[in-house]
């Protein structure tokens, strides 16, 4: 397990790298709770296509995002690289799973700007592009995630902060 706690304090590794398919992203550590192996999900009625579900972690009801089916890809069967990355975003944890986490690095400098990719669905929630190992690495938007989230508080499937599973 990766301490972020103390990584945290390094500036000069700010990002987390993981791959979905063969394309390399990254977060910015701060977002970042942690990183866990895949835990077992309940199915939600009437959610969003990426959204797999929910799941218990330490009696936190998270959503879990399938980031292949959201940038559609195929899907692919759980490995035990398959991780999941918990973000939070105005205290909802949300969990993004991925193939292979990579680890943690500093962009080489300032972020350049996200491509253009179209409107609506298109938009992939692109914060910007940077560098690593010499290939090219799109850092996400934590925010688009909780605009794909907000349908689930909407209907009341999920809390609008994270909230304690009853025991």
């Amino acid at each position: 397990m990766v301490d972020f706690q103390r990584i945290r304090q390094d500036p000069l590794r700010n990002l987390v790298g993981f791959s979905v398919g063969d394309v390399r992203y990254a977060l910015p550590i701060a977002a970042i709770r942690e990183v866990v192996n895949p835990l077992t999900v309940v199915d939600l009625p009437d959610a969003p296509q990426e959204v797999r579900g929910v799941a218990n972690y330490r009696g936190d009801v998270v959503p879990v995002v399938d980031l292949r089916v959201r940038f559609r890809l195929a899907p692919l069967e759980e490995t035990r690289r398959t991780k999941w990355v918990l973000i939070d975003i105005g205290g909802r944890l949300v969990a993004l799973v991925v193939d292979t986490v990579s680890g943690v690095f500093g962009a080489q400098a300032d972020l350049r700007p996200a491509p253009v990719l179209g409107g609506g669905e298109d938009a992939r929630g692109i914060a910007g592009v940077t560098m690593h190992d010499e290939e090219m690495v799109f850092v996400l938007d934590t925010a688009r995630f909780a605009v794909l989230t907000e349908p689930l508080v909407r209907a009341g499937s999920i809390a609008p902060a994270a909230s304690k599973v009853l025991s």
